[in-house]
């Protein structure tokens, strides 16, 4: 292959999403139109487009990014994961081609690093280590490995109680005992409340998104971005966001719950439905995010996630040195 490289530009944002769409490892984090709800100035954009004799055959969201005294080429900061957008057709050959063309755009662009975090391995249509494999043997190394926590949807609707802890199959039945009902809501705002008063309380930050921004990107993708509430009567007592990263994998994106009605046990009515409806829509896992932050593990909320039926996969970062 020779591989010829171009940076996106505006008019190009169809066609790139076209093909995020249609990559054997594309989600939604890596399209122009979820990328673009950013404010202008936020990130100095440097995303990539990789052509074989005229045809696309990979993208690379990505961020010129400072880290201290080092111009970094970084997988886009305004997303979960990035990476090399690639066909499920790509083989070994055409893996190795694309990764040495990167390094070597690196260079060119003066780069001191090249920084990227692929998407895990339950978001591919077909499963393939190729693009990894192609990194390591050329000289990236792993920056860090987090764990994701994600649920297999292979089984039936019915036997959903049965992959919970016991536990957390009390939980269930106590909400619904108590009168706890779960539905899909609108009411953004005051899930946004109890999410940003949590995150305080418990972790004295703030929510990734502003209010705004995450009414924002409901809007740019209404099909795509769901909330889910548990009630008490018409109090919201808990709520997760969903992001709906591709046909077999939706992510909860943000998961909380009101202390003050804790009792309802709104969180664990909330994962079974959530779960319910999953299975429903044909999604083959739910991804609940990390437990781990720089490869530390957070073992309550592991635990919490595994009680639910869940199991860890590596959500990667490599990284090349270009210059010392």
């Amino acid at each position: 292959m020779s591989i010829d490289i171009i940076r996106f530009t505006e008019k190009d944002q169809t066609a790139w999403d076209e093909f995020v769409w249609s990559a054997n490892n594309g989600t939604l984090f890596q399209t122009r139109r979820f990328l673009g709800y950013h404010p202008p100035g936020r990130f100095v954009d440097h995303s990539l487009s990789f052509y074989d004799g005229g045809r696309r055959v990979a993208l690379l969201p990505a961020v010129d990014f400072q880290d201290g005294d080092q111009r970094i080429l970084i997988s886009h900061r305004g997303a979960s994961y990035g990476g090399l957008v690639v066909r499920d057709t790509l083989g070994i050959s055409e893996s190795f081609a694309l990764v040495r063309a990167l390094i070597a755009h690196g260079r060119e662009q003066g780069f001191a690093a090249i920084d990227v975090t692929p998407p895990p391995q339950v978001y591919l249509n077909r499963p393939s280590n190729y693009i990894d494999f192609a990194l390591v043997q050329n000289g990236f190394i792993y920056r860090k490995r987090e764990i994701s926590s994600v649920i297999p949807l292979d089984y039936h609707r019915d036997h959903i109680l049965y992959t919970f802890s016991e536990s957390s199959r009390r939980a269930v039945r106590r909400a619904w005992k108590m009168g706890t009902v779960v539905r899909e809501s609108e009411a953004y705002a005051d899930f946004y409340a109890i999410l940003r008063n949590n995150l305080r309380l418990r972790h004295n930050v703030s929510p990734t998104h502003t209010l705004e921004e995450l009414l924002h990107v409901r809007e740019i993708f209404p099909d795509r971005v769901k909330l889910f509430a548990a009630y008490h009567g018409e109090i919201m007592v808990a709520g997760v966001v969903l992001f709906i990263c591709n046909p077999r994998v939706v992510l909860a994106f943000y998961i909380s719950h009101d202390d003050a009605y804790q009792q309802y046990r709104g969180v664990n009515a909330l994962f079974h439905d959530i779960i319910d409806w999953a299975i429903q829509e044909g999604f083959r896992f739910l991804d609940f995010g990390i437990f781990t932050v720089h490869e530390d593990p957070n073992w309550g909320l592991a635990h919490f996630k595994e009680s639910f039926g869940a199991q860890g996969v590596f959500r990667d970062s490599l990284r090349i040195q270009l210059t010392t």
